[in-house]
């Protein structure tokens, strides 16, 4: 793999991680309503979550999915569904009061579960991974599966580095703002953002 085409690469992937999407939203709203580790925990999540589309493509198994319509649809009515939820309860806690991250026991815990399901049940995903990856491989340089790895492996990093980066500063910024507000507001915006991607992949 020539470093023009790395380079190529990693450009277009930050652009595409720079874009809003359900995995950004979850991190915001994570990192709003319960501060920087609950925000940074959240993009460990997604980063996980990731890693597997990214060893799914290594395997073949992306392809299998995609190729199933009926599997496929399985995913995307789930991946709607659990964004909708999602949605559904930020907007029924935005009114309440702020949780303190050191009384949410498990508070880490879940952020990180649900980071990893919203991004294994976004089928999107898989599509992306799918026709994104390949593209960059180039036969000729060498092993196809070491360039996939690589490929993956750098794409998880920048979303890593991206949504630890929006987590920890939504946190930081949530914290300075006593009151709660702030993280209120962000909450309400979220949680319509959620509905309206579930909404929206359910029809796509």
């Amino acid at each position: 793999m020539s470093a023009a085409t790395l380079a190529g690469y990693l450009a277009a992937t930050v652009v595409l991680m720079v874009t809003p999407g359900p995995d950004m939203m979850f991190v915001l709203a994570n990192a709003a309503r319960y501060g920087t580790r609950a925000g940074v925990v959240a993009a460990l999540g997604v980063a996980a979550g990731e890693a597997v589309h990214v060893a799914a493509v290594v395997c073949g198994l992306a392809a299998l999915v995609s190729a199933s319509p009926v599997l496929f649809t399985a995913i995307r009515w789930a991946g709607a569904a659990y964004l909708i939820v999602l949605g559904v309860r930020a907007l029924r806690r935005a009114g309440g009061p702020v949780d303190a991250v050191t009384e949410q026991g498990g508070r880490a815990r879940r952020a990180f579960l649900r980071g990893l399901v919203t991004n294994l049940l976004n089928p999107k995903m898989i599509l992306f991974s799918v026709a994104f990856l390949p593209q960059f491989v180039d036969p000729a340089a060498g092993d196809v599966t070491a360039q996939l790895v690589l490929l993956g492996a750098l794409f998880v990093a920048v979303q890593l580095a991206v949504d630890i980066a929006l987590g920890a500063g939504a946190g930081r910024l949530a914290g300075r703002l006593a009151d709660g507000r702030w993280s209120r507001r962000i909450n309400r915006i979220c949680a319509v953002a959620f509905v309206a991607l579930g909404i929206r992949l359910a029809a796509s």
